[in-house]
């Protein structure tokens, strides 16, 4: 008797959405698509637009894309890269291990929990203002640390790998929440009798991890890499007040363009060649994570 009601309603449905009467539907989601294409949309496409055209003659030309060669440009592409790909990965790393320590009801699991929370209600103004005095150049945190260890201490803004390690450092302590909140969910959706079955078979941890574990988490980490992503491909406070336009980040570029050059124009092509390289990794991680298969 609830099956056919079931169907009954959803064929309602159906010819409602397909009936006449079907802009009533619409017209609720309208507004939300107004602010989305008026605010994402238009934007984005209109400074896509810009960074083709000259500033003197309003023509198409690729000059602003060829004039950022001499800008810095192929250095900052290579350090978002580097940030982007260290800060994923560790964060993939501690949002996995300690949700799994959540979910194994280890003694302490809900404290954990709830510290693991903390970081990510911090301020990434905050959070970079911390990091600067953890990762002094004359004393601060990390050098004791290494003084106590016997270790010699270190200028961690002598070079500019020590320096994308700071950043790399300071967001993933500040946003793998994200990731283990991600990775609960997906562990919660696999059956326990999964993992009993394969203990029977006598599967070890690390195969069950390989065998049952991944393959059903592969859609949450998709999901979590293209959140992450996102915000690492746009890092710019973090970045800007722990070590300034040095290195340059692709953000970092686009802002110092468009504030202090004489022409805005090449902050556009900036802007231009970060969206697509986000559109591209957003392809990539959904090609991996089985996005495309029905």
């Amino acid at each position: 008797m609830n099956k056919v009601i079931s169907d009954l309603y959803m064929r309602e449905v159906l010819v409602r959405l397909t009936g006449k009467g079907n802009l009533s539907f619409f017209a609720f989601v309208l507004p939300a698509v107004i602010y989305v294409t008026v605010f994402s949309f238009y934007p984005a496409a209109e400074v896509v637009w810009l960074s083709f055209h000259s500033p003197i003659n309003n023509s198409f030309t690729l000059s602003n894309f060829k004039s950022l060669v001499y800008f810095g440009l192929p250095s900052a592409i290579v350090n978002t890269a580097v940030v982007t790909a260290g800060a994923l990965a560790i964060q993939l790393f501690l949002g996995m291990a300690i949700a799994s320590l959540i979910v194994s009801k280890v003694r302490g699991a809900r404290l954990l929990y709830i510290l693991a929370l903390i970081p990510y209600g911090i301020a990434t103004v905050v959070n970079a203002v911390d990091f600067s005095f953890i990762f002094q150049s004359t004393g601060g945190f990390a050098n004791g640390v290494l003084k106590f260890l016997g270790l010699p201490t270190i200028n961690w803004y002598a070079t500019t790998p020590l320096e994308l390690l700071i950043i790399i450092i300071a967001d993933s302590w500040r946003n793998f929440p994200v990731f283990m909140l991600l990775m609960l969910a997906g562990y919660s959706s696999i059956p326990r009798e999964l993992y009993e079955a394969a203990a029977v078979d006598g599967a070890g941890i690390v195969r069950r991890f390989f065998e049952i574990t991944l393959p059903n988490l592969k859609k949450y980490i998709a999901i979590a890499l293209i959140i992450r992503g996102i915000s690492e491909f746009n890092i710019f406070a973090l970045p800007l007040i722990l070590v300034g336009y040095s290195p340059p980040l692709l953000t970092t570029l686009t802002y110092e363009f468009y504030s202090t050059t004489i022409t805005q124009y090449y902050s556009y092509a900036a802007a231009t060649i970060l969206l697509a390289f986000i559109t591209i990794f957003i392809v990539i991680v959904l090609k991996l994570g089985g996005g495309g298969r029905r």
